[in-house]
């Protein structure tokens, strides 16, 4: 009877060892194993370099390994649909780009609905494009740009990274708030547009800083304003388009992290703050600022705000350009 006694004990002992480890799992101890880190694009670009970055200091503070799962395709969607659809639990996050939010408005199919089905944790870093022409095109500014374009209505043409994408979408908003016409080519990505614009194929883009950085040192391309609402640091003598004559023109590439809709508040707040600590180290600072990216680091209820606002401003800009949903 007492070795019966004393298998009970045992095995009552190491059930509450269970119990307790699951439990803590369950709550203040997350991640209690690996985090599945989604990059809904290929590796190599601004959205993979920013979370590999930032995990590689969630796997140090936090004390599991956060793993960088590249899963590219269909405008990005293949990867945030795969987020959205996972469980609720902490263990699959998402670092998307903004066409998290310009997706649902350039696509008919959309898998995912971006307010609806994630829980915002921060917004991780902003990318600000640069409007460029090619030097035969005989304007040094963004008033002159206008100016241009207004007396040669269609006749310009401008390059992007394809439709829906944040180059076309910057001069998009830049049309709609001045008044102009001008003709879009879609590439297949930012680099063979660049190509096209340096050859004098096409005149204006709004390629991303750290792209057009070189081109510009150069004399190639001719720097006109940044799309961001405040100066780059990586171009601090060039204005933005709101100082050059649009006042409230703001238009930049984004990165964020998400978690499914549904993760418990606790795991939301505890990876908001370790990622917070990420963007303030002076090693991921250096990283992002060496591709032109500068951290934010905003709460979930202002990173939510802000995906909702960039939603409704990317809406009204594509029915004043008449872009219909594909």
């Amino acid at each position: 009877m007492e070795k019966s006694s004393g298998g009970k004990k045992a095995r009552a002992a190491i059930a509450a060892v269970l119990l307790s480890a699951l439990a803590g799992a369950a709550s203040g101890q997350y991640p209690a194993r690996p985090v599945r880190f989604i990059v809904p694009s290929a590796a190599g670009g601004g959205t993979d370099i920013i979370a590999r970055a930032i995990s590689l200091k969630l796997s140090e503070s936090l004390g599991a390994q956060f793993v960088v799962e590249n899963r590219p395709g269909a405008g990005q969607m293949i990867g945030i649909e795969l987020a959205a659809k996972a469980p609720a639990d902490g263990y699959t996050i998402l670092m998307a780009a903004s066409t998290l939010a310009i997706n649902p408005i350039m696509y008919k199919a959309v898998p995912y609905d971006p307010i609806r089905d994630f829980a915002p944790i921060t917004q991780a870093a902003t990318l600000p494009n640069v409007v460029v022409v090619h030097p035969s095109l005989p304007v040094k500014s963004v008033a002159e740009l206008i100016a241009y374009a207004k007396a040669h209505p269609g006749q310009l043409n401008f390059a992007s990274a394809g439709i829906g994408t944040s180059p076309q979408m910057s001069i998009e908003l830049l049309k709609s708030m001045a008044g102009i016409d001008m003709v879009h080519i879609p590439y297949k990505g930012t680099a063979p547009g660049v190509v096209d614009v340096l050859a004098g194929q096409v005149l204006v883009m709004a390629p991303n800083v750290l792209t057009a950085l070189p081109h510009i040192k150069s004399g190639k391309l001719r720097a006109l304003a940044v799309t961001s609402a405040r100066r780059s640091a990586a171009l601090p003598d060039v204005p933005t388009v709101a100082e050059a004559g649009l006042p409230g023109y703001d238009s930049t590439q984004w990165y964020g992290v998400l978690a499914p809709a549904g993760t418990q508040r606790e795991i939301v707040a505890r990876l908001h703050g370790a990622i917070a600590r990420a963007l303030r180290d002076e090693e991921v600072g250096k990283r992002l600022a060496a591709d032109g990216a500068e951290p934010v680091g905003n709460s979930p209820e202002e990173f939510a705000a802000f995906i909702k606002s960039e939603t409704e401003k990317w809406a009204k800009v594509a029915q004043a350009a008449g872009i219909k949903p594909e």
